[in-house]
């Protein structure tokens, strides 16, 4: 072999048929030289005669020598084990187990789901024999356990983050250290057991140890004998990922099934909500999170049966709007907040305090007039992260308190038209990419003054860009309800419009009639959920 080539050279009197394995050493030796494999003995195989033996038996017979250095050299690699690698692993299963996740169950299926594969990703590895494994795709929402969190876009408002990452590691170590890295959690724990990994493979590659040097064929050897080429393999799986047609050919039955399955709860979830809101006023009844139905009704048939027990506790409720979400409360937009997690009598004590929640909610709208009046008329909005009233009115508070003292000089309609939200995890002004101010609450006024008159040229421009791009996304929106006859589309929080966009062209595009009929939401990975919902990457492959 030359250059990494096999030759073939015609065999004289004394001469048999050679093959020359490019990095291949005789049994316990360091040589780099090229192996003469036309020997009666090649490592312990016994070959035949070159006249007696075809090119494809002598390569065979090569590779099965290859193949047991292969296998002592993987064991050495995966020198891991598989309760090493759970240890290792705690930081993540704390980020994303889906026992933190009972009160989300969309993202706990889809970490369910991934920590599936994962496992199955680790144990292949771990069999012995094994050469390759196919490279895997995970998607994982990964809780924010920092105080901090920065506004990102893939951070959606229930705190999560999704994370989404190729496997193609060859050894469980390297797998957990990739693992870790895609999902931005610590591996200062695994300096030192890679250390100790590293000094085992040292020891078992030393003097009185069989050399492992791999093989590594042409590629007229795998044309030649029709093997697979495990390097082709690999780079075929980095650039494949499943097509929106594939995926949709191998899981729009179980769709179809888990959606028609779902229509009864769905009718009964309807009724229920309708009821609540004629019998006693609501505005309206919304979710914080994407529970399934069944969940919902649940929810919707516990506050039925408290307003049956307890009639009066619930006339507070009239005129306003309630949000199912993680605690029970009032939040910044004047909701009234329930939390599932909650029993009937923590929700009686909220109805009878809603009275004064009301009066803090209206404390607060003053409170933001006073402020954009100080500020030249601009808009004070609140986030959804900043959670209850309570807070929001905190915070708002000493903001206001900062200002009072200060006589700024802005024009009193200079701002109109503008907005901006008070995060106190700030330290310094900013301008969102949508166009609203991200201010802290302990920010200079003088400061905050000249940042708002310098950026706010921008800032309308950013504005202005933003409806462009919600006009034309419900434009593209509607078109693909109408054109692929789906039963809704929508998209996660964390899905831009910029993503948005071009997603519904490219399905304008597509026309693909395995959609008709379906609940399609667009987001960052392949799933189908509990009740037939379809969701799909926003950049899907076509």
């Amino acid at each position: 072999m030359k250059d990494g080539r096999v030759h073939q050279s015609e065999p004289g009197p004394e001469q048999g048929l050679t093959a020359r394995p490019v990095n291949v050493g005789a049994k316990g030796k360091r040589d780099s030289g090229p192996v003469d494999v036309s020997s009666p003995c090649f490592d312990g195989v016994q070959l035949e005669p070159a006249s007696a033996m075809s090119v494809t038996s002598l390569l065979r017979s090569a590779m099965r020598v290859g193949n047991r250095h292969l296998n002592r050299h993987w064991n050495q690699q995966r020198s891991l084990s598989g309760a090493d690698a759970v240890n290792a692993l705690r930081p993540f299963y704390f980020a994303v187990h889906p026992d933190f996740f009972g009160q989300h169950p969309r993202e706990r299926e889809v970490n369910e789901n991934s920590l599936k594969r994962l496992n199955g990703y680790l144990e292949s590895l771990q069999k012995p024999g094994t050469r390759s494994v196919k490279p895997t795709k995970l998607t994982f929402y990964v809780r924010e356990t920092k105080e901090k969190i920065e506004f990102q876009q893939d951070i959606i408002p229930a705190g999560f983050r999704t994370v989404s990452f190729t496997l193609q590691t060859k050894d469980v170590l390297s797998t957990v250290m990739d693992v870790l890295q895609s999902c931005s959690l610590s591996i200062e724990h695994m300096k030192e057991l890679k250390a100790s990994t590293a000094e085992s493979s040292q020891r078992a590659s030393g003097p009185g140890n069989p050399f492992y040097r791999p093989i590594k064929w042409d590629k007229t050897y795998y044309s030649f004998t029709g093997f697979r080429d495990p390097e082709q393999e690999l780079e075929q799986a980095k650039r494949v990922e499943p097509t929106l047609s594939l995926w949709l050919r191998n899981n729009q039955k179980t769709a179809v099934n888990k959606q028609n399955a779902s229509l009864p709860r769905r009718e009964e979830l309807k009724r229920l909500k309708k009821e609540l809101c004629n019998t006693f006023a609501l505005e309206d009844i919304r979710w914080q999170r994407s529970w399934g139905i069944t969940h919902r009704c649940c929810q919707l048939q516990s506050l039925s049966r408290l307003s049956q027990q307890n009639p009066e506790a619930v006339l507070n409720l009239r005129g306003h709007t309630i949000l199912f979400s993680d605690q029970s409360g009032m939040n910044a937009s004047g909701h009234v907040m329930l939390g599932t997690m909650d029993v009937h009598h923590q929700w009686t004590k909220l109805f009878e305090r809603l009275p004064s929640y009301l009066g803090l909610y209206r404390q607060t709208e003053s409170l933001k007039e006073r402020v954009s009046h100080q500020l030249g008329g601009i808009q004070v909005i609140h986030t959804d992260r900043l959670g209850s009233i309570e807070e929001h009115y905190g915070v708002l508070k000493r903001f206001h308190k900062r200002l009072l003292p200060r006589r700024l000089t802005l024009h009193p309609r200079s701002l109109q038209g503008l907005s901006m939200s008070l995060e106190s995890d700030r330290s310094s002004p900013s301008l969102h990419e949508m166009g609203h101010f991200i201010i802290p609450p302990t920010c200079e006024p003088s400061l905050l003054q000249a940042f708002l008159q310098n950026r706010a040229h921008e800032a309308r421009q950013r504005i202005s860009h933003r409806n462009q791009l919600r006009l034309e996304e419900e434009e593209v929106l509607l078109r693909c309800l109408e054109a692929l006859a789906l039963r809704s589309l929508s998209k996660e929080p964390s899905v831009s419009h910029t993503q948005m966009i071009p997603c519904c062209r490219r399905l304008l595009e597509e026309r693909s009639p395995l959609m008709e009929g379906l609940r399609v939401e667009v987001s960052h990975f392949y799933s189908v959920m509990q009740d037939g919902d379809l969701c799909i990457p926003w950049d899907w492959k076509g």
